[in-house]
């Protein structure tokens, strides 16, 4: 799975003897200063403690330290009280009191790390003309300079009330024509929208098309016609819209999608003036049975990521948690796949596969080696049963790297795009002589150090789309020219941030603040990138890493790129229990590893809009699990490669192995 374990750092202090004494509990309790404990991101803190008694006197001899008890990712704190934060969030705390011949007196408390000043409001929508009478309800979302997303309430103000009128809550009136100019405001920040409202009357509105048959998920766009007494159009009037009854998203620029069968009606409103238009959506029906082809089941190691030779007949398989091998597993008859070999290399965790689009050399992760030179291993597939290790890349990147890339380009060659567990930079190595792997260049988001981590990397097209875990998505031009960019120089295309904690609130409700979250993984697809964020409670987080059975969320957002300097988030999945993982898609099919949801398949053709779970997309699940895996009868799904010569899923469980799956065509209705 695409985390980097992490265990906390937990003192087992309680109530202990020696020699059947019992050690007494110092009379005393610890003061923490500062009381407030905030701090900017990218700021830094310093905590200080001392050890009291009853009165209030300093105890003597007392030796206090400090210990992380969560928020590893966000930033972190030493022994001495420093604190380092490097994005928004909360660091959990331990202080400890040793005294001599006493027990610890311990005191766990938490420190956040809050956006700094506003420095942008962005405000939606942005009427350009209105009528008089017509309302609009203006929303606003205020950011920092880096681009985190701040609580404040803006103050609505209108440079002629008598125009546009705006209450306190952004409810916007227009009241006569003329021109205003109404204004956001934070401090010293502000962002203004000019309005013109027209003199013209409204006769009538029609709404286009005024009948639609749609499956459930299609979208329709509908626009409205706005004339005069005359018969004129008056042009570029955003009208409100609305629908009923059933449920369904309508945007505000008239894009509908139902999300159950039924008969709808949508309205637009102009004023005093309305119309609607009617759409009737029937069930999508694309549910089709999921069936085992074979398997391969494993419990010696939990089993990590999948990758698939092309020659569509050999297939690879990692381990992690203590593993140290890749199997070489024969796959010409997926009814019967069979391990072939293993090749071995110095690591306690193999995250990522991947060989070169030739299929003649494969690249393999490590982290936890015994000599802690991490890096990659460079192995030769030619003979691709039986892989033969060649050559490793270390340099700068010993700590570790958790996930690796190959893209290759007739301009540049081949590259490797290596994550670095140290530092949150990715690194680019060029295998063009796969025996002498060179590094030419290094890039890495511009925030404090301790709160990056670059998680994961797809390389497509020369774009870089990097899984930047608190910085969200960036994409990189890396030799598709859009920029400039080439391997030994990227350059930036853009980047979508989100509010991780706004959007996991309610598992910070379930297991505390801290926990971990973040952008995960990437895949373009058509004019849409999807990504899926890793999040895990902080108690199940240290139950998954101690081997135990755990619970894991997490949400898969749609953003739409066809402008690709400005991504927004058009759809989104969520299972209900469970979370989204590595994602993997064919012609208009998503495949996913859903760690407790076991293996998804989606419909994703025609427009993506709003929640694709609700729209009846889901083709088909399954959940690998068996008696004899790892924690038997227990899906954990990492992922899944798809065999583009037999459609046939090859789904890598965490706790049992590798599944290969068949979507079944759909059952031919009986007469």
């Amino acid at each position: 799975m695409r985390i980097r374990p992490h265990f906390a750092c937990v003192p087992l202090f309680g109530a202990f003897s020696i020699a059947g004494a019992q050690i007494p509990q110092p009379a005393g309790r610890l003061v923490i200063t500062p009381a407030v404990r905030t701090v900017v991101a990218g700021d830094s803190l310093r905590l200080r403690a001392q050890l009291v008694d009853a009165s209030g006197s300093p105890v003597a001899n007392a030796r206090i330290m400090f210990v992380s008890a969560g928020g590893h990712f966000e930033g972190s704190v030493d022994s001495t009280g420093l604190v380092r934060s490097g994005a928004i969030g909360t660091i959990p705390v331990t202080a400890v009191a040793l005294v001599s011949g006493a027990k610890p007196v311990i005191e766990r408390f938490e420190v956040a790390m809050v956006p700094a000043a506003a420095a942008r409001i962005d405000v939606a929508p942005r009427p350009a003309r209105m009528l008089p009478g017509q309302r609009a309800r203006l929303s606003s979302t205020v950011y920092s300079n880096a681009g985190d997303r701040r609580a404040d309430r803006v103050q609505w103000t209108s440079s002629a009330p008598s125009v546009v009128r705006v209450a306190v809550d952004g409810g916007m009136e227009a009241i006569a024509p003329g021109r205003a100019v109404v204004s956001a405001s934070v401090g010293g920040v502000s962002t203004r929208v000019p309005v013109e409202v027209l003199s013209a009357t409204v006769a009538s509105v029609q709404v286009m098309p005024a009948t639609a048959s749609v499956r459930t998920g299609d979208v329709v766009r509908f626009r409205t016609v706005v004339r005069d007494a005359a018969g004129r159009e008056i042009a570029g009037i955003a009208p409100s819209w609305s629908f009923s009854p059933g449920k369904g998203l309508l945007d505000a620029d008239g894009g509908f999608v139902a999300y159950e069968p039924g008969v709808y009606q949508v309205s637009a409103s102009v004023g005093r003036h309305a119309a609607d238009a009617t759409v009737t959506a029937t069930d999508r029906d694309v549910r089709r049975p999921v069936t085992v082809v074979g398997k391969v089941l494993r419990n010696t190691f939990a089993t990590s990521e999948v990758w698939l030779h092309p020659n569509g007949k050999v297939a690879y398989l990692g381990t992690i948690m203590g593993g140290d091998r890749v199997y070489a597993i024969d796959i010409s008859n997926p009814n019967s796949p069979v391990i072939v070999d293993s090749i071995v290399v110095n690591a306690r965790s193999i995250n990522d596969i991947m060989t070169t689009p030739d299929g003649n050399y494969m690249v393999i992760t490590r982290e936890g080696a015994a000599d802690r030179k991490n890096g990659i291993v460079i192995a030769d597939t030619r003979d691709p049963l039986h892989p033969k290790a060649i050559s490793e890349f270390t340099d700068g990147v010993t700590s570790g790297v958790h996930s690796a890339f190959i893209h290759t380009q007739p301009k540049h060659g081949t590259h490797v795009y290596l994550t670095n567990d140290g530092t949150g930079a990715v690194h680019v190595i060029d295998i063009n002589d796969p025996a002498h792997p060179k590094q030419v260049s290094t890039w890495k988001t511009p925030r404090a150090d301790a709160g990056r981590m670059l998680h994961d990397i797809d390389v497509q097209d020369g774009l870089l789309y990097g899984s930047w875990w608190n910085d969200g998505i960036v994409i990189l031009d890396v030799g598709n020219g859009i920029k400039g960019g080439s391997p030994s120089n990227p350059k930036v295309v853009s980047q979508y941030k989100y509010d991780l904690d706004q959007l996991y609130r309610d598992v910070e409700k379930e297991g505390g603040k801290g926990f971990i979250r973040g952008t995960h993984t990437a895949w373009r697809y058509r004019d849409y990138l999807v990504i899926a964020d890793e999040v895990f409670g902080n108690d199940a987080a240290q139950t998954l890493f101690s081997g135990g059975l755990s619970r894991a969320h997490g949400r898969l957002q749609v953003l739409d790129v066809k402008d690709i300097e400005h991504p927004k988030p058009v759809a989104w999945y969520e299972p209900e229990y469970g979370g989204v993982h590595n994602v993997w898609m064919l012609g208009d099919t998503l495949y996913m590893g859903a760690y407790n949801a076991g293996f998804r398949a989606f419909d994703m053709s025609g427009e993506l809009r709003g929640d694709l779970r609700a729209q009846g997309r889901e083709i088909g699940e399954f959940m690998p699990s068996d008696a004899k895996g790892k924690i038997p009868n227990a899906a954990m799904t990492w992922g899944v490669v798809v065999n583009p010569k037999d459609g046939l899923a090859y789904v890598n469980d965490f706790n049992s192995g590798l599944w290969v799956l068949r979507i079944e065509p759909k059952p031919t209705p009986v007469p």
